[in-house]
């Protein structure tokens, strides 16, 4: 299957009147390639998601793609408020559907498509608190038991969850790490990395994490370092699975971003500073990064503190 083919979300119940359904398929499909070209395919996907539901929405209310107006974006997002959506995750949807009509009033005219109005423009999006993380992460005895429980799984099992909870790693991530990107510098075992974006980058191995890859691994010298049974790369629903899995044996619900997000705070809790931590997650913005700090409303810590003992005051 090719990735346009996998990135065609139109439903052919909702072609509207007026509008060829092909038509409108190359046009989302041209809008995903353009706008999510550097991004990683679940990223793609998630914007055919979005796009779908906001043609299953319009739908419903008998309203074509491009007879919509602001009133239906209002609409949408607050029946989006009670099936209990997140802010952050409303928001991002409603950019979504702001990006599409964007490209098709510049585009639309090469598919036989007019479209004049952005209904998306103006829409004021849900407040989203950019200094704090809803994920909920672990405590560090949970994330003991989480790793002890992963060892004693299986082999895969701990280096899924050793990636995630110790090197911060996405789930994406997990799917993409290959043997021939694994290495030594100075001493330390590495694994190259391709972040989001396209960048690479090369991350440290803690000993226990190089240790379950080494036993992972065999005597295997190439391909993908998780596989399945028939050695084909895990898939991303199956590294979701494990991480659920092995989270009921310890009594917690987590998911792979969880772990992530336990990574970034333990490493605050231990004192790593936020410039390594934000290179360890691959962030590009510091504040994403700080999200995860959850003792930066320690008074303790105040900067003023230090300014008053530097000054001698």
């Amino acid at each position: 299957m090719t990735e346009s083919r996998e990135l065609q979300p139109i439903d052919g119940t909702l072609a509207p009147a007026g509008v060829p359904i092909d038509a409108l398929r190359q046009l989302v499909t041209a809008w995903i390639l353009a706008t999510g070209r550097a991004k990683s395919k679940h990223t793609r996907r998630a914007y055919a998601r979005d796009i779908t539901q906001w043609f299953a929405w319009l739908d419903e209310c008998g309203v074509g793609p491009f007879e919509a107006y602001q009133a239906h974006v209002d609409g949408w997002s607050e029946s989006m408020l009670t099936i209990d959506l997140s802010p952050a995750t409303i928001a991002r949807k409603i950019s979504c559907v702001g990006s599409f009509y964007r490209y098709a009033i510049r585009q639309g005219k090469n598919y036989g498509i007019t479209a004049t109005v952005n209904p998306a423009a103006e829409v004021e999006r849900p407040y989203v608190d950019r200094d704090h993380s809803e994920t909920a992460g672990l405590t560090a005895d949970q994330a003991r038991d989480m790793i002890r429980a992963a060892d004693a799984d299986r082999k895969r099992t701990a280096v899924i969850v050793r990636l995630m909870l110790e090197v911060g790693f996405r789930a994406s991530d997990v799917d993409r790490a290959r043997i021939e990107d694994l290495g030594e510098d100075r001493g330390h075992r590495t694994l190259t990395v391709t972040r989001k974006g396209g960048r690479r980058q090369r991350m440290a191995l803690p000993v226990g994490v190089a240790r379950a890859i080494d036993e992972l691994i065999g005597d295997r010298t190439e391909g993908p370092i998780v596989t399945t049974r028939t050695g084909q790369p895990m898939a991303h629903s199956e590294v979701f699975r494990t991480v659920r899995r092995i989270g009921e044996k310890v009594g917690v619900k987590v998911t792979p971003h969880g772990l992530r997000h336990t990574c970034a705070t333990l490493a605050l809790d231990a004192g790593a500073p936020l410039r390594d931590v934000q290179d360890l997650l691959g962030h590009a913005d510091p504040r994403t990064t700080r999200r995860y700090d959850r003792a930066r409303e320690n008074l303790d810590r105040s900067a003023s503190y230090k300014v008053a003992a530097y000054l001698g005051v």
